[in-house]
Parts: structure tokens; sequence; C-alpha cells
């Protein structure tokens, strides 16, 4: 570690607040293109791991046809824990300590859980007025909430866990994943014990 990434951490340790304790990370299928790109996430994980107890990362697909070599790809990455990764087509909820999703908007999720709702009432196994916040976390397909949500190379937002990241904090770096290091992952988690969490209050 350099002297810089110890000097941050230094500062991280002096916090009262507690660091994150679920991480989540967005990227793009370009930015896996790049040489090194997934050294650079099999090192984030590493990272992350110093902290947090569960890392999410999203991976925006403009070309739905670059997903199969993707989830390929993403399925055997060095991970140091267990990872699930989730497509578009998929359904059943990710439950590891490392979720992936590729491709797999917030919008699309949320709209499958609905759909999902709506025929359990229709079938009679369900009650509208028992539909809640709780209910629809249950079919979601990345469940749970992130503390802290990392967008590298540009401050605009995917649709990616819309429903879950509410009350995250958000950290928008313009560096970009080629050029991604410990120091602006260790950036992150400094700002986020910086701010206060209001919790949408």
């Amino acid at each position: 570690m350099g002297l810089y990434e110890r000097y941050l951490t230094h500062r991280i340790g002096r916090y009262e607040a507690d660091g994150p304790d679920h991480v989540a990370l967005v990227i793009t299928e370009r930015d896996l293109l790049e040489e090194g790109a997934y050294e650079t996430l099999t090192d984030f994980f590493g990272w992350a791991f110093e902290y947090a107890e569960r890392v999410t990362v999203y991976v925006s697909v403009l070309d739905a046809a670059a997903v199969p070599t993707l989830r390929s790809d993403l399925e055997t990455v060095e991970t140091p824990r267990e990872s699930a990764v989730r497509g578009p087509d998929d359904e059943t909820p990710a439950d590891a300590p490392i979720q992936i999703g590729i491709g797999l908007g917030g919008k699309h999720e949320f709209t499958s859980a609905i759909r999902t709702l709506a025929t359990s009432v229709d079938e009679g196994d369900l009650e509208p007025e028992e539909i809640d916040d709780e209910a629809v976390e249950e079919h979601l397909i990345f469940p749970s909430e992130p503390d802290l949500v990392i967008k590298t190379g540009a401050e605009r937002l995917s649709d990616f866990m819309i429903w879950q990241s509410v009350y995250s904090e958000l950290y928008f770096t313009d560096v970009n994943w080629r050029d991604f290091r410990k120091r602006d992952f260790l950036r992150a988690v400094r700002e986020f014990c910086n701010r206060s969490r209001r919790f949408g209050e």
C-alpha cells in the first residue's frame, strides 16, 4: 500500500461513523473491454471487503448481444467470496456476498416484482392490502440496499437498483474504470464516513 493509501486508511479509521456494510459499483460493458479491467475488478472486491460484508456490481449494457459473453467472463472472474451473477432474463434473487448484475435495469426488476405480486392477487394467494415494501423487496433480484453506490466515469446514474438505492450515499468520480485504483475507492469510503446519513429524513 502506498503512502497516500495509508493516509486515507488512517483518516477513515478516525471517523466515529462506521464504514459501508454494502458497497455497490456501477460500470459499463465498455469499461470491461479495457486491458486489465477484470484484474481491477478482482482488486476492487478485495478493497471493498476490508470494510463491507456485501458487494454488488452492475454492468450497464448497450448491446444486449454482449450479455452472454460478459456473463461467462464474470462468472469465472476471481473473487474472494461466493458470487451470484444475474442477467436480464433472470428472476431468481441473488443471495451471495458478491452480486453481479448485467444489463438488468431497475425498472425491469421492479416491474417484474409487481407483475409477480399482481399474479398472486389474481390467483387469490395474496390480498391487495398485503402488498407493502417488504412484499416488493422479497421479489426483487437484488433485494439488499447498498449503503454506498460508486459510479465511475461520469455524474450520471443508471436505472440499476432504483428501489434499493433510494437512501444510499452516491459517490461519483470522474476517474474512468481503466484508471480506478485503491486510492479512488478509499476516497469514496472517506466521503461516505464524512457524510451524515439521513435515510430520507
